[in-house]
Formats: structure tokens, sequence, C-alpha cells
């Protein structure tokens, strides 16, 4: 038998539940993984919450992506073998003991890796690397402003831009920002003092950034956009905003309700010579080759020594609740894992 965390239905954390159920076959093309570590994401809490559009209808099972090792192949499975330790993306599922995923979207643990620390790779180094390299077309001597600097994406963000010669602003609540400043950030914004686009100007001449990476959503992309520099870029990839509150609809409206939508239409955009793009990883899952690419890039950082995951802490499946409790109580600093 295998062990699953269920999203029971729409609610706080509690409604997370432990099951068991039987262990899956691998398919044609599939490797059955024996999940070791397994990564939650804030996108998996607004699946609880009900504000994530794409998750499955409760009850169900999240989760993006696992660390782990090859128990079983499907017929036709060649890339990968049985005992072979892995990183996987597998876009819900992932809160499971086993998981069976096409072999595509699995790859080999980095030597000298550990499961926790690889499942702190897949997803939020692959998103930061469509927003810093692949769209955001970051470059040498330019700045970005990266929002929740402390969490997973933006700590590989932050890796990303110094591997291409960038410069950063980070934003984070105070607590976070000597961890922040040992990262390499020495430019950083206290993420509840008000007035983000004074601060963001203070600390760039007054001139703004060149790339800003926003997953807040609402009133927060109105900010960020302010604080674009000529020829700069807002890279939305998340609606936060929409579980700031409890409740299901009304925070998502209020937070639809502060998106600037006229400064956002090609025209507007055109006459600022601003540009603005989104992100969404989990809409790419057919792009093998593209996602294979980019995570051969990453995978060869990592080795290089320019890439660390920062894992937060890891709790057991049965303290599920504890992890997303965790998580939105903005109290992470990097990944945080849930151990079957």
């Amino acid at each position: 038998m295998m062990r699953q965390i269920w999203i029971t239905r729409h609610g706080p954390p509690e409604v997370l539940a432990l099951r068991e159920a039987a262990v899956p076959s691998p398919r044609a093309g599939e490797a059955l993984i024996a999940v070791a570590a397994a990564g939650v994401n804030f996108a998996d809490i607004m699946a609880r919450r009900g504000v994530y559009p794409d998750a499955p209808k409760p009850p169900c099972v999240v989760g993006y992506e696992v660390a782990g090792e090859v128990v079983a192949l499907g017929p036709g499975a060649t890339q990968v073998a049985v005992g072979q330790k892995v990183v996987a993306l597998t876009r819900f599922g992932g809160y499971s003991s086993h998981v069976a995923v096409p072999e595509s979207q699995v790859f080999p643990l980095p030597a000298g890796l550990d499961p926790a620390h690889g499942a702190a790779l897949p997803l939020t180094y692959l998103t930061a690397y469509q927003l810093v390299i692949a769209m955001g077309r970051l470059g040498k001597g330019e700045t970005v402003l990266v929002h929740s600097a402390g969490g997973g994406v933006g700590l590989s963000a932050i890796e990303l831009a110094h591997i291409v010669g960038a410069e950063v602003v980070g934003v984070a609540s105070t607590a976070k920002h000597d961890f922040l400043r040992r990262r390499g950030v020495t430019r950083l914004v206290d993420a509840g003092a008000g007035d983000l686009v004074a601060q963001v100007r203070a600390l760039t001449g007054g001139r703004g950034v060149d790339l800003a990476l926003d997953p807040i959503g609402g009133r927060s992309w109105r900010r960020s956009y302010d604080c674009l520099a000529p020829l700069g870029r807002l890279g939305a990839f998340g609606f936060a905003a929409a579980a700031e509150r409890p409740g299901r609809w009304l925070p998502m409206l209020r937070a639809a309700a502060g998106v600037p939508w006229l400064r956002l239409t090609p025209l507007a955009l055109m006459n600022a010579n601003r540009g603005v793009f989104g992100v969404n990883l989990g809409h790419l899952w057919g792009e093998t080759a593209i996602l294979r690419g980019w995570l051969a890039d990453i995978l060869r950082w990592q080795a290089e020594g320019k890439i660390n995951p920062v894992v937060d802490r890891a709790f057991p499946f049965a303290e599920a609740a504890a992890a997303h409790a965790h998580i939105e109580a903005r109290r992470n600093i990097g990944k945080v894992l849930l151990i079957p």
C-alpha cells in the first residue's frame, strides 16, 4: 500500500488527510518512483483553498515535484533504470509515497545531492529559469526586483540572476534580510514597510528595475509595474493575493479589482515601452524538449556549484497541515518538503 495526502475539500490546512491506496502500476513509458521527498508549492495551498483554477476538484492529491528511487518501469520505458535515484515533475499526485510518471519527466538526481535537496530543484528552478532567462531575458548589468525573495522561487531567481551577472533588489520581511545578505543580496526592501515604489527607486538611483518578478498579483502588480525602468518587463507567476484572506470568491474578486487592467493593454504597453508576461509552468508539461533543455542548464550549474537549493524544513506526511500553515504564515526561507 502507498500513503497519500488528500485535499478532502476546500478549506484550511486541516482539510488535508492522510490515506492509503494501492501502489499504482506504471503504464507504457512510465516510471514508478518510491518517493523520498515531495516539494510543497504555493500552488498547492491555493488548490486547497479553491482558488487555483488548474487544480483537480477535491477530493484530490496535488504535488508537482518529487525525489526518490525508480522501483519499476512500464512497457517501453528505457530512459531510466530500476534502482536509479531521480527527481521528477509530477503535475499533481506528488503528495504520495509512490508515483508513476512519464519517463520524460524524470531526471537523474545530481551526484552529491540528497533527495530532500533534489526535491527542491525541479519546479522552483524551472519557474525561475522561465522568468529570469527564457522570458525575462535578464542581462549582465541589469537589475531584477524579486518579490517573496526568501521563498523557493525567489531564492532560485536570485541565483540565476547572479549567474547572468545581474543585480538584485529583494523584497522580504526583515526577519529574512540577514539570510538574503548571506546569499549575496545587498539591496533589500521590507515587505511590510509600504511604498514599495519609493524604496525601489531610492535603491536604484531613481531609475527603477529592468525586470520585476511578482507572484502576488492584484495591487502588487500595479506597484511592480511602477518600479520598472524604461524597457522594463514585469513577469507575473502567481496570484497569491487571492489567498491572503479567508474565504474563496471574495478575496479573488478583491485581488482582481486591484489589477491595473487598462495599463496592461497592448496600446498602453506600446506607449510606455514596457512589457508584461506570464509564467505557468503547469501549462508547459507537453513541451518536454524545452523543459529538459532548461533543466539540463540548471543541473549543470548545480554541478558547478553555482546553484545550491535551500531546504527550510521537512515535515512528515502526518504533519502536512502544519507544512501548509508554515508557508501560509510566511515563516519559511526556501523550500518546504513532505517526507512519506
